[in-house]
């Protein structure tokens, strides 16, 4: 199955011109089945939703749905998301066939105070898609590996960030580390750029079973990086090393 993850600067709080990059690189980038966007692709990291958050099936979910049904590849990003009175940091894995799958950050980023303006989710949530069950996280939900641990109920992870060029060293690390730990592919999507709180410099891959990169980002600027997962060498290899099967048995 075939991954593009574009690494994008994002407008702050632009959500119509955000959009609009997006299709523009889309267009402009390989075919996929599936693509994936930052966190808050729309917006950039915005602690104070009241102003940019949009309603549960507002106008960027439905351009997620008939770009996705367009490129006939399913479309993966998360949204600031107002929904009975309460924010979500909410996580859209949209289909061809408009349906979607959808993540609220279970762990809300409290050192810059997230947790003060937006509800936590309480769900996993893993999207089936192209052959492959898919875990989807959001950001700081990588340092926390109980949530995520795998449960043989995931062959993919993906994160989707806005993780800042002071910390990006944890980044790397904890994606190798995620997908070693739970012997599966993990797609790191992480955005270039700056905001008023912070700059970014992507860092955005592809890793394998193994922790090794499949593809990544050459630079820290814009770009859309392709690579290819394959299912039976992930599950060969669960075979051929089944280290799983020794997991704790404990769960969220």
């Amino acid at each position: 199955m075939d991954i593009l993850l574009l690494q994008t600067d994002i407008a702050w709080q632009s959500p119509a011109n955000n959009r609009e990059h997006i299709r523009e690189v889309i267009d402009c980038s390989p075919k996929a089945d599936i693509i994936i966007l930052p966190e808050m692709f729309t917006t950039g990291f915005c602690i104070s939703p009241l102003n940019i958050a949009e309603k549960a099936d507002g106008v960027t979910l439905r351009w997620l749905q008939n770009l996705a049904e367009e490129k006939g590849s399913a479309i993966a990003g998360s949204v600031a998301v107002e929904e009975s009175g309460k924010y979500y940091n909410r996580f859209y894995f949209v289909k061809p066939d408009g349906s979607y799958s959808a993540y609220d950050k279970r762990h809300l980023f409290s050192f810059v105070g997230e947790d003060r303006e937006y509800t936590a989710g309480s769900e996993r949530v893993i999207a089936e898609y192209g052959g492959f069950r898919i875990l989807l996280q959001v950001c700081y939900d990588i340092r926390f590996p109980v949530f995520s641990r795998n449960r043989g109920d995931y062959d993919m992870i993906i994160y989707v960030a806005n993780w800042p060029v002071s910390r990006i060293g944890a980044w790397t690390a904890l994606l190798s580390a995620r997908a070693i730990e739970n012997q599966c592919y993990v797609a790191g999507v992480n955005r270039t750029g700056s905001d008023p709180a912070a700059k970014y410099n992507g860092k955005t891959a592809l890793i394998d079973f193994l922790g090794k990169p499949v593809a990544g980002a050459s630079s820290d600027g814009e770009e859309a990086v392709a690579g290819t997962v394959n299912i039976h060498a992930l599950n060969d290899f669960r075979r051929k090393f089944p280290a799983l099967a020794d997991a704790d048995n404990f769960r969220f």
